[in-house]
């Protein structure tokens, strides 16, 4: 069990040196997660200007674009940005983040981050999404999270807690800074959220399941041999779980959505 605690700034900087291994491990998000967008912003992605901030390799960006939205993307990150332009070069990226966005304001009816609110500072990632939405707009913040109904998704969340040297009786809410529940304390008073939650889940192989947990800032931070560690006992065990070597992992992606009025 390692007790190490990186800066935030630390963590946030880790994704760059991983950017591939990040878009070929991660997981997307489900068709309903785009839908409850929509009906929440009451209007369509289809020809709207949809800004997707953070975003990394383009998971949620060519996602947005599929559904026809003129889509931007703002991504602080050298490695990030640049495994975002050699698989999407049709797709426009500026390099920023949501503490001072490049993006004129009013101009936006879709203001996107996936997985990647905890990055800003609230105190200036909220003036600025106000400032670049146009009445109306909407802002949506989401997370994957783990399906903690899910018994081995449990214990292998209480296996990777113990590891990162987190109480493994801590309630998940106060285990990180990240997720829909430190979003919503973060900005009480200023957005007036609704919040959902849409199950999904998608098969992979072990070993792609054990490099999407590599592609966690938690572990990038850690060093290639105490992740290299962690990860052999945990193919031990879920090789005893999953003899086909054939997971099928379970997600709530986390919803928040707000209107600017």
């Amino acid at each position: 069990m390692t007790t190490l605690r990186p800066s935030h700034t630390a963590r946030a900087h880790s994704f760059n040196a991983a950017a591939a291994q990040y878009a070929a491990n991660r997981p997307s998000y489900p068709p309903a997660l785009l839908d409850t967008i929509e009906d929440l912003a009451a209007r369509p992605f289809h020809g709207s200007r949809a800004v997707d901030v953070g975003a990394g390799t383009g998971i949620a960006t060519t996602l947005l674009h599929t559904r026809g939205a003129n889509a931007l993307a703002v991504e602080p990150g050298a490695g990030m940005a640049a495994q975002f332009r050699r698989a999407h070069p049709l797709i426009p990226l500026v390099r920023g983040d949501g503490n001072a966005l490049p993006v004129a304001t009013a101009s936006t009816d879709f203001l996107t981050y996936a997985q990647s609110w905890h990055w800003t500072d609230p105190a200036r990632s909220v003036p600025e999404a106000l400032r670049v939405l146009r009445p109306g707009g909407a802002l949506a913040l989401w997370w994957n999270t783990e399906a903690l109904d899910v018994s081995w998704i449990a214990e292998a969340a209480t296996r990777i807690r113990r590891f990162l040297g987190i109480a493994p009786d801590t309630p998940v809410e106060k285990s990180s800074t990240t997720g829909a529940p430190a979003a919503l304390a973060d900005t009480a008073g200023r957005l007036d959220f609704t919040r959902r939650q849409i199950r999904w889940s998608r098969q992979v192989s072990l070993d792609t399941h054990l490099a999407n947990i590599a592609s966690h800032s938690a572990f990038l931070v850690l060093g290639e041999e105490a992740t290299t560690a962690f990860l052999t006992e945990e193919r031990a065990h879920l090789r005893r779980l999953f003899p086909t070597e054939t997971i099928e992992e379970t997600y709530d992606v986390d919803l928040l959505v707000a209107i600017r009025p």
